[in-house]
């Protein structure tokens, strides 16, 4: 489920902010797929659409869109939808500016995931874990959860592509703590 809808978004994202570690999107293309998604309602369209949503700054509607999908994902029983789920429900608190909502939210997908050995999600909740506590300051946490999600990554046999937004975050939250130790 959450491999779906990356397929998709890795193609409308053209990289990452070196300083915000948010995504560099390519706004045509993210309008047009949320265009061919229209009113579908399935979980995986509902999922994508959040992400979209989120990239394209509409987060009141990506809000509205991840709590229905979230519902779903719970009548459906699949636990595992369900924390995928709470993750894009996370990151549309983090861009609203929520982050401690946003680091709750997460903590409960990540013990879920872990209970549950679900590599991939585990994955996406420490990255996205680490993307909220880089936006609190908390450089060290964030690192740890990074290079949590980088090792979880490979160890479930991720692309380049798709390494490549933890790859760039451990890489500039490791040169902030470097800049930080430097100045004290």
């Amino acid at each position: 489920m959450v491999a779906d809808c990356q397929e998709h978004t890795l193609n409308i994202i053209t990289g990452y902010d070196a300083i915000t570690l948010r995504e560099k999107v390519d706004l045509t293309a993210a309008t047009e797929r949320l265009d061919d998604l229209g009113n579908m309602r399935s979980l995986s369209a509902l999922n994508e659409k959040v992400s979209l949503l989120r990239l394209l700054g509409r987060l009141d509607e990506a809000w509205e869109i991840a709590n229905e999908a979230w519902r779903l994902s719970r009548f459906t029983g699949d636990r595992e939808h369900a924390v995928a789920s709470r993750i894009r429900r996370a990151q549309v608190l983090q861009y609203q500016g929520k982050l401690d909502e946003a680091a709750t939210e997460l903590n409960h997908c990540i013990l879920d995931a872990e209970t549950h050995e679900w590599t991939n999600a585990s994955a996406e909740a420490r990255q996205h874990r680490g993307k909220v506590l880089y936006d609190m300051g908390e450089l060290d946490a964030a690192l740890a959860d990074f290079t949590a999600a980088v090792s979880l990554r490979e160890k479930d046999g991720a692309t380049a592509d798709e390494l490549e937004g933890c790859l760039i975050a451990v890489a500039v939250v490791e040169s902030f703590i470097a800049e930080r130790t430097h100045r004290s």
